[in-house]
């Protein structure tokens, strides 16, 4: 491995990072100045690169910035005994891995020197993933595959295609890809979604309007489907339709002709329409909401986008193509995830799906401090929180904090709105637990899953229960809410016994 390069002009900071890495079994080079780590870097180069930033006869962010152009790969440690912000805004705009400020714990800074190393050691294999172009839609899931599939059966067809999935699956990039491959690709791509226009405003955004047609219609208008013409019209969260304007866009997709508002002669549509929504159509259409005629008509090929819980194993290949994207954007060195940071992404339930992970890596890419994303740097509201024991936190009237055993106060109640806050933590979290491995199961084609996890949740909750209890199986009922002979009967049916 190659030495760890140490520049300051203190020679008492050189000695203590030397005798501190040197136990730690790493080599170490030092240079009293920025001239002469130059001139040593046209020979070689450094695993690690650490620097003071300001010195006599140049700037530690002048080196940086040499360092970064030659060698992009290099971890740069900046070290400063200016802790300004203008000092690490700089820092960290010139691309260093971290900014470290004087004076500073041995030990963390060994540490960090690590982590760099690390770092370094996984560059170049990690920079092989690199997309030079970038994809229409990324996924090795199975039902992304079928969704591949599908869009390349769809690519000679014309067809009208409905798009079902939950908010934040990416639907319109499907329909942007059915578009993209299909013989209206010279065409215009028009989307429209339904749910973000007024509704009085709605027919004239999607059919147009003539002059004089209402108040404020100072001239003609062309709508949509004008603006599709010979293309696609991707009309998103269809289900969110007036009821009355369904019956219009039903003649339109019947008769191939509308007409705009106020207007007297009828327009042709030569336009194919995809229609997306992450309602149950189905369930709309038997309540009322939906008309049936309508709800056929567009239901000629269906696509369902899968949920990103549903996908887990596609977690990681986002994750760093949208980190890629975000470097890119912003004009940065793209960061990477560590394989503990993945594997714990991979785990959580992601509601707002794909839209959430890619705002996950713009947070990421700006704000994670350091060039490796360990678990600890991920947001707040997605680490684990700290394991709480079942019991409550009451705050008195002084301000004095006790803790209640079993979260309660004595008389059945919860201790207030703080242990109210604390059940709410703990209800999330076991919750998005409880949500993957409903997921994984479900993947693995499992047999009875309801019967599998409810045998799991009660045995899980009759465990902690009689461990609340020191194993008195009455009280522990009472505790739970059941009778006697029903504990009795579980713990035998779940072989608690022992």
């Amino acid at each position: 491995m190659k030495p760890i390069w140490i520049v300051d002009d203190d020679q008492s900071i050189r000695w203590v990072l030397e005798k501190a890495l040197a136990r730690e079994n790493f080599t170490t080079r030092s240079f009293s100045g920025v001239r002469d780590a130059l001139a040593a870097l046209e020979q070689e180069s450094p695993q690690v690169l650490v620097s003071d930033i300001r010195m006599p006869g140049g700037s530690g962010l002048e080196l940086l910035q040499t360092v970064r152009d030659r060698l992009p790969g290099l971890p740069v440690i900046i070290m400063t005994a200016f802790s300004d912000l203008d000092s690490a805004v700089a820092a960290f705009q010139g691309g260093a891995f971290e900014y470290l400020a004087k004076p500073f714990d041995v030990d963390k800074a060994v540490e960090l020197i690590r982590r760099a190393v690390d770092e370094s050691m996984r560059g170049e294999a990690a920079y092989d993933e690199r997309v030079t172009e970038t994809p229409e839609m990324l996924g090795q899931a199975p039902a992304m595959q079928d969704m591949f599939r599908a869009i390349g059966r769809l690519s000679h067809s014309a067809a009208t295609v409905l798009i079902t999935g939950e908010s934040g699956t990416g639907k319109e990039l499907v329909a942007r890809a059915l578009h993209r491959h299909s013989p209206r690709a010279n065409g215009p791509f028009i989307a429209l979604n339904t749910a973000a226009i007024p509704k009085d405003l709605l027919e004239s955004e999607l059919f147009g309007h003539e002059r004089g047609a209402f108040t404020g219609a100072q001239a003609m208008r062309q709508g949509r489907f004008e603006q599709a013409e010979n293309g696609t019209l991707f009309l998103d969260e269809i289900g969110d339709m007036p009821f009355d304007l369904q019956t219009r866009l039903l003649r339109v997709l019947s008769d191939g002709q509308f007409y705009r508002v106020g207007g007297h002669n009828p327009l042709k549509a030569n336009v194919r329409v995809i229609a997306a929504t992450h309602q149950n159509l189905e369930s709309r259409v038997r309540q009322g909401l939906f008309r049936e005629d309508l709800y056929h008509r567009l239901n000629v090929i269906r696509l369902r986008l899968p949920a990103l819980r549903e996908r887990s194993e596609d977690i990681p290949l986002l994750t760093r193509h949208f980190l890629q994207k975000s470097a890119r954007d912003l004009g940065v060195e793209p960061k990477r995830v560590s394989d503990d940071a993945l594997a714990y992404l991979a785990s959580l339930p992601f509601p707002g799906n794909v839209r959430q992970l890619e705002n996950l890596c713009n947070w990421l890419t700006v704000m994670a401090p350091a060039q490796v994303i360990e678990q600890k740097d991920l947001p707040p509201d997605l680490t684990p929180r700290q394991e709480y024991a079942p019991e409550a936190i009451a705050v008195s009237t002084d301000g004095a904090v006790a803790a209640i055993p079993g979260g309660q106060n004595g008389t059945g109640a919860t201790a207030g709105p703080v242990a109210a806050s604390v059940a709410g933590v703990v209800t999330s979290v076991w919750e998005n637990g409880l949500r993957t491995e409903v997921a994984r199961l479900l993947r693995e084609n499992s047999a009875d899953v309801m019967d599998e996890l409810a045998r799991r949740f009660e045995a899980a909750v009759i465990r902690e229960a009689l461990d609340f209890t020191r194993g008195r199986k009455v009280e522990a009922a009472e505790r739970l809410g059941i009778g006697r002979n029903t504990i009795t009967r579980k713990i035998q049916e779940l072989h608690l016994d022992a």
